[in-house]
């Protein structure tokens, strides 16, 4: 691979982890508030939380063994990345009510 070629892939797995992170920052601060609320709907979220947690990690185990995210470490790493950066923006906008922001 040109050198060029692997610092823009890099560079964009930089950029995938970077959205990664802003969104769970969005995130953390709204299913913090729906917990501190009480009652059924923090139990609710908790357990929500835990489960998909589960999930996510079950199913990245899963593609990883299947191979389905490529064979070289970018790859991969680009893959993991965009795993959970799906989860947590379907989370942030759950969590938001729709909004999208």
């Amino acid at each position: 691979m040109r050198m060029k070629q692997a610092f823009g892939q890099w560079l964009g797995i930089v950029t995938d982890c970077w959205l990664l992170g802003a969104e769970a920052s969005l995130v953390v601060p709204l299913r913090l508030a729906k917990l501190a609320r009480g009652g059924a709907v923090a139990r609710a979220e908790a357990r929500l939380m835990v489960t998909e947690k589960i999930e996510a990690h079950g199913a990245l185990l899963r593609d990883l063994a299947q191979g389905q995210l490529g064979k070289s470490a970018p790859d991969v790493v680009s893959g993991v990345s965009r795993h959970y950066l799906v989860r947590v923006r379907a989370n942030r906008k759950r969590l938001a009510g729709g909004q999208t922001g």
